[in-house]
């Protein structure tokens, strides 16, 4: 029994087909590598740490406001005793005002994590620009008055966001630590500690989600955190600050 046809003419067909399946792979690759880039992007600035020679690191919290973690988190903030970044969805601001009021009264700084929290790659302009600018006022309705920077839902941007953010001379927030995006390192307190200890570096942006009923550990390492990478002499920072601290752009 034959597996394979022996006309030269099914033969080739076979290549062809082997060949377009490699190609349309790779190029699904490449693209899925550009989309989750946290150092490139088409268009404007893009952060994922900013290189400073002190060592000051920014914590930046995801998702929310919820009303699961969000007094509780904003507690162990408040008792290490430093601000953090808030990257709000609109659409959770809306439901629980009131949280967006308090972490912005705490003196924390709110961002933009857009209104839906949807994939934001194969989107419109309109589109882009409406997820933005209704978060953007749903922000300042809590009285925040500072800088709102941006972050990209799943940290995944392609064309039209970036381009957005560029033309409003705002910048793509990225990060280079995320300790409670790996299941078996959020599975303790300790470990979110011990990862974020050993990958922080002067500059560093820390992802954390501490907000949600689901992320109890992430809210159990806020102090223990705080307190040992205190004792390696770092500072903590707001976005913001840290951006202010680094070098001035061409």
């Amino acid at each position: 029994m034959r597996v394979f046809p022996t006309s030269p003419r099914a033969r080739k067909g076979i290549v062809f087909g082997l060949i377009a399946t490699v190609v349309l792979a790779a190029s699904a690759y490449g693209l899925d590598l550009l989309v989750n880039a946290r150092t490139f992007q088409f268009y404007g600035g893009l952060t994922h740490r900013v290189d400073v020679p002190d060592k000051v690191v920014a914590l930046t919290f995801d998702d929310g406001p919820d009303p699961a973690g969000t007094v509780e988190l904003l507690d162990g903030l408040a008792t290490a005793g430093v601000s953090a970044t808030f990257y709000l969805t609109g659409r959770e601001l809306e439901r629980h005002p009131d949280l967006g009021t308090r972490i912005a009264a705490a003196g924390h700084e709110l961002g933009n994590h857009s209104y839906s929290h949807e994939r934001m790659v194969f989107v419109s302009a309109e589109t882009v620009a409406t997820e933005i600018e209704r978060t953007d006022a749903l922000i300042r309705r809590t009285g925040y008055r500072g800088e709102i920077t941006f972050r990209p839902p799943n940290g995944k941007k392609l064309l039209a966001l970036p381009r957005y953010l560029d033309e409003h001379q705002r910048q793509t927030i990225m990060w280079d630590v995320e300790p409670d995006s790996y299941p078996d390192v959020a599975a303790s307190a300790s470990g979110i500690v011990e990862h974020t200890v050993e990958q922080v570096r002067p500059g560093s942006i820390v992802l954390l989600h501490g907000m949600y009923q689901s992320r109890a550990t992430t809210r159990q390492a806020v102090v223990p955190l705080v307190e040992q990478l205190r004792g390696l002499g770092y500072r903590f920072v707001t976005v913001s600050e840290l951006l202010a601290a680094g070098p001035n752009p061409d």
